[in-house]
């Protein structure tokens, strides 16, 4: 038999044993304790020991899973400053007002949500009254991201310190009015109060670590200090499944982001029912968390506990709460005494015999009500060991009910995230709980009413003046009055329009260039914020990382591989380039920190963000929404843009639809330049009416997408003539005549006009010389810059008209009376151009790379999807034919002759 004792031999081989007699001595006690007192003892003496060896400092794997009970034992809380009792009394107004606010606005079918808000009233109120720093004392205060199902308790908090009236209440979701109330926490409805788009769930857990980072980035940069800020999410337990929730715990971790907390409210149920039926998600968030890096707060059990745990001797109630699954917990909300003291603490001896000492009251108590995150004093504590804790971020898992005192027909009930009203009965149910001055005389004709202590009151004076001491309202949104930024020099776009020569560079090359003249500016250099996930060498950008480093807080603690080489890899605390690893969702999420820093710390940045066309919109495309709703600005580039530039790698690397996803936000500026000089050009208006002089009646808060190919082409010297840098930034320019570009054709041929966009134009241009040479056609050249501009422009004209004002769509201006139809080429699918179909008066084609992309030469790629030069010449000659201005057999033999 073999001695279990015994060390064996792998442990011999993997771990050296300086002392066997001692360890075999350590095992036979564990032993010893198991027989003699049971598994549950050894257990516990292990977890005992673990935590001391943790807590000491002991070089041990972290322990991912504790009881389940609070972090933070009674004894140890500390005292709540301030007045529990008015707190008590501030929270049940804001109770009543969000309910009374989503019950009033259902009658309109507009929808709400009151049950999150219910069940995590305290989270907040805790917050504002006591941790939450306001924008009007020093520094940039603290970064809130507010459940969004939470809103109406929020709007509700705003009413009471006198920031929204009883009317903004009730235009709760009804915005078209104009002062209005947006469902959820929406820069772009309500600037003045929403800082951060949260309700798209997973995007804020990410956004907040990143907004942290940012953080740490602008003091390290020193732009500035904002250390004293710090970054509070609230999140659900259920929304915790979204992969983006999780998706940068590590990174939290690693850059030791101790300026981040996060608050899910684990009420156990997510839109449908239990978020973990069977299992519990508090103790699998907190060995997901811990063994991420971070410190975790358990606020799980209310004071009406402390009873419960003070008679459990033997460690049967905490065996118990380990056992029992969230959904049963759940159930015990909702039923009476008699069945808990059934199934739960008839389920162990000790149990049964513990429950004779318990009254059905203090059941009722324990089981419906007592929760941590119900309770100030629970939730004072962890939010200040959260703040006190140093060297990771730390997240409080603050156990709830969902739906909390809006009575038995909502608390925990599956469907409550659905309900959207209480009845006058329930709501004079509340008004007893909560014990709220609300007669029942108040309710006029069955409509509840709005309830309000006075402007004058105790109640509000506390709230006021606890927001003063803190340093203003919040959450809040300002955008102090901020000084243009000087534009660049001129030399840095007029280098561009000159051309290449007989040199031949890729437009994304051409960009790059272009970033690393304007980081050089005295005035605005230091603001550019280049974010890229690990294909800086890709896209030709590893020359900038000597210059301006990659950012690391930790500096560079090694020597690099590369370090005798003149572009050696260069990390710095005070780098300036954001290099994200494999991480498209992250690098968006750095984007969209920098790109509203302008209003978070009153420090314009300049972000550009660049990645792989293919992986930006169709991957992270709810980011950008996300960007346009928190009014962010800079520029997003898709490098190795189009369907067929990018050789060998294949369908999911080929982009032909980019521009479709962008056309669709409209904060989003779509561009698709050709040329060099265009991209100049671009970015130029762009610093001018993201961060230069605006016109009047002109939108700042937009973002710029360019597609930046990696194709090495001829780079032109910019046409001469007026009008060029217009027709660039509206979308649309001649680049040449047939004639202009020295081809002759026949007197009275027959004309067309050729548009393209981004690296078809190239294409185009043989086109044009191949219908001139072999064809007798003549064929006009046009850059297509921007489709989606175009569009816009005379969306915006349609819209004018009807309001009786006559305007003219920038493109039927352009092309007015351009001689011949009009063929549209691009190197994505053929819904790009076709989006401005409808305003050009001449006959309309297009040719386009349609379906999925494939692995060949760009030239097998482009003849396979119908868009090569010798495609082009045969689509128009077929155009030219159909208007009887060509024979028909001609469009026959320009087939036979290119083998198309």
């Amino acid at each position: 038999m073999t001695d279990p004792n015994a060390i064996q031999p792998s442990e011999l081989d993997q771990l050296p044993d300086r002392d066997p007699e001692e360890t075999a001595e350590w095992r036979a006690s564990l032993d010893a304790v198991a027989k003699a007192a049971g598994p549950h003892r050894a257990a516990y003496l292990m977890r005992r020991t673990l935590e001391r060896a943790e807590g000491t400092g002991v070089a041990l794997p972290k322990l991912l899973e504790t009881d389940y009970v609070n972090s933070i034992p009674t004894a140890a809380e500390p005292a709540v400053p301030g007045d529990e009792a008015m707190e008590a009394r501030i929270t049940a107004w804001n109770r009543w007002n969000a309910a009374a606010m989503v019950t009033r606005g259902s009658k309109y079918g507009v929808g709400g949500h009151i049950a999150t808000f219910a069940s995590a009233a305290w989270l907040y109120e805790t917050g504002f009254n006591h941790f939450f720093r306001g924008k009007e004392g020093d520094g940039s205060g603290d970064q809130l991201y507010i459940q969004g199902h939470a809103s109406p308790g929020i709007y509700a908090r705003a009413f009471l310190d006198g920031r929204l009236s009883e009317a903004h209440l009730d235009k709760f979701r009804q915005e078209a009015g104009g002062s209005g109330l947006p469902s959820y926490p929406h820069p772009r409805r309500l600037p003045w109060l929403w800082e951060f788009p949260t309700v798209s769930m997973g995007l804020g857990p990410l956004s907040a670590i990143y907004q942290a980072r940012f953080n740490r980035y602008l003091t390290n940069r020193g732009i500035k200090d904002v250390s004293a800020s710090h970054v509070w999410a609230f999140l659900g337990d259920g929304e915790m499944d979204e992969p983006e929730s999780t998706a940068a715990l590590a990174l939290a971790a690693r850059e030791q982001l101790d300026n981040l907390t996060f608050v899910i409210n684990c009420n156990l149920q997510r839109l449908d029912g239990p978020v973990r039926a069977n299992f519990k998600i508090v103790q699998e968030l907190e060995a997901q968390f811990r063994g991420a890096g971070w410190n975790v707060v358990k606020s799980l059990w209310g004071t009406a506990w402390d009873e419960l745990f003070q008679l459990d001797t033997t460690g049967a109630l905490l065996r118990r709460l380990r056992q029992v699954p969230d959904a049963q917990i759940q159930t015990y909300q909702t039923r009476d005494a008699a069945y808990i003291r059934q199934d739960f603490f008839g389920a162990d001896p000790a149990l049964a015999e513990m429950a004779k000492l318990l009254s059905d009251d203090k059941i009722i108590e324990c089981f419906h009500y007592s929760r941590g995150g119900h309770e100030a004093r629970k939730v004072y504590a962890a939010y200040k060991a959260a703040l006190e804790h140093k060297g990771a971020p730390t997240v409080i898992l603050a156990q709830t009910v969902k739906g909390h005192t809006l009575g038995s027909g909502f608390a925990s009930k599956n469907a409550n995230h659905q309900m959207k009203k209480l009845t006058v009965d329930e709501f004079k149910q509340m008004r007893d709980l909560l014990d709220l001055p609300v007669r029942d005389s108040d309710f006029v004709d069955g409509q509840v009413p709005y309830g309000h202590p006075g402007a004058d009151s105790p109640e509000v004076r506390y709230l006021q003046e606890r927001r003063a001491a803190l340093g203003g309202p919040a959450p809040a949104r300002r955008v102090h009055p901020l000084a243009p930024l000087p534009a660049p020099a001129d030399k840095a776009f007029a280098a561009f329009d000159k051309g290449s020569g007989s040199q031949s560079v890729a437009t994304t090359m051409a960009f790059v260039r272009l970033v690393k003249d304007l980081v050089r500016d005295k005035e605005t250099g230091r603001r550019w914020v280049p974010i890229v996930p690990d294909e800086a060498r890709t896209f030709g950008m590893e020359s900038l990382f000597p210059s301006l480093g990659i950012y690391s807080p930790k500096g560079q603690t090694y020597e690099p591989v590369d370090r005798d080489q003149l572009m050696y890899y260069k990390e710095a605390k005070n780098g300036q380039i954001l290099n994200e690893g494999i991480t498209e969702a992250g690098s968006m999420a750095d984007f969209i920190a920098a790109s509203s820093s302008y209003a978070t710390h009153g420090e314009p940045m300049i972000p550009f963000y660049i990645f792989y066309s293919m992986f930006g919109w169709q991957r992270t495309a709810d980011q950008m929404w996300q960007l346009g709703d928190q009014l962010g600005r800079g520029f997003l580039v898709g490098a190795t843009a189009g369907r067929t530039t990018l050789t060998g790698e294949g369908l999911q690397h080929a982009d032909g639809h980019s521009p479709v996803i962008a056309a669709t936000n409209p904060a989003a500026l779509s561009y698709d330049p050709a040329f060099a000089y265009e991209i100049a050009a671009i970015v130029k208006e762009g610093l001018r009416r993201m961060y230069g002089e605006a016109a009047e009646g002109e939108d700042q808060n937009v973002f710029y997408y360019l597609t930046v190919y990696n194709e090495p082409m001829p780079q032109p010297a910019k046409p001469s003539g007026l009008g060029i840098d217009e027709g660039i930034v509206k979308g649309l320019y001649r680049f040449n005549t047939a004639e202009s570009a020295g081809l002759t054709a026949p007197a009275n041929a027959p004309r067309i006009q050729l548009l393209g966009s981004g690296t078809a134009i190239h294409w185009t241009l043989k086109a044009q010389q191949l219908l001139a040479e072999e064809w007798g056609v003549a064929a006009d050249v046009w850059s297509a810059t921007s489709w989606g501009e175009l569009r816009r422009d005379a969306l915006e004209a349609d819209a004018a008209l009807l309001r009786g004002e006559e305007r003219v769509p920038y493109v039927r201006q352009a092309l007015q009376g351009a001689e011949g139809p009009v063929l549209a080429v691009s190197d994505y699918m053929r819904q790009v151009p076709d989006q401005i179909a409808q305003w050009v008066e001449q006959d309309w084609s297009s040719l386009g790379a349609d379906g999925f992309g494939l692995s060949d030469t760009r030239e097998a790629a482009r003849r396979h999807f119908g868009v090569d030069a010798e495609s082009i010449v045969v689509a128009a000659l077929a155009q030219l034919a159909r208007r009887g201005e060509v024979k028909a057999s001609a469009v026959k033999e320009a087939r036979e002759k290119y083998g198309l």
